[in-house]
């Protein structure tokens, strides 16, 4: 029961993960700029050694297995960041098509 229970909190706290990248890689697209897209970049990488670095030093007082939830925070944030990029993609070609079809919105 350790190990589905660790699996559970680790694939939640790997999604809550995922989705900050989302949201951080979202905003540093729309400003549109080089800096911005580098300084997404480190700011996404400390926040995935972050969530991983929180299962494992937490390891002592956590109440399930860590190895189970430390494997499933990164099978989570691996899955939600795939899902999350296609969605953008899916939506800045919408945006593209639009934008090309002149109906006058950018």
């Amino acid at each position: 029961m350790g190990y589905v229970l660790g699996a559970i909190c680790g694939l939640i706290w790997g999604a809550a993960a995922a989705l900050l990248n989302h949201q951080i890689s979202k905003r540093s697209i729309l400003k549109n700029n080089t800096a911005s897209l580098l300084g997404a970049n480190v700011l996404r990488i400390l926040v995935d050694l972050a969530a991983l670095a929180a299962v494992f030093f937490l390891r002592k007082v956590l109440p399930f297995r860590y190895e189970a939830a430390l494997i499933a925070t990164a099978v989570a944030m691996s899955m939600v960041t795939i899902f999350c990029a296609f969605r953008m993609s899916a939506d800045l070609a919408k945006q593209k098509k639009d934008g090309e079809s002149g109906d006058g919105t950018p």
